[in-house]
């Protein structure tokens, strides 16, 4: 009779715990769709300014060298 009881009380406990997974597992599926919007980008985020800078820079690189000769 004691052993009925206490395989009655595993099977009750799994039962519960399987029920408390599954539902974790349910809430952590939200469907959620996240739109990230910022907007307009700022100016240095835009390519030709990299592009600009990058030929400013190369320009000013070889304006250097070519003074110390």
């Amino acid at each position: 009779m004691k052993t009925l009881i206490i395989r009655h009380y595993k099977i009750a406990v799994l039962a519960v715990l399987g029920m408390m997974i599954s539902l974790q597992i349910f809430a952590q599926d939200g469907g959620l769709d996240i739109d990230i919007d910022l907007g307009k980008p700022e100016w240095y985020e835009q390519p030709w300014v990299w592009v600009v800078g990058a030929a400013a820079f190369i320009l000013i690189l070889v304006a250097l060298l070519r003074r110390k000769r």
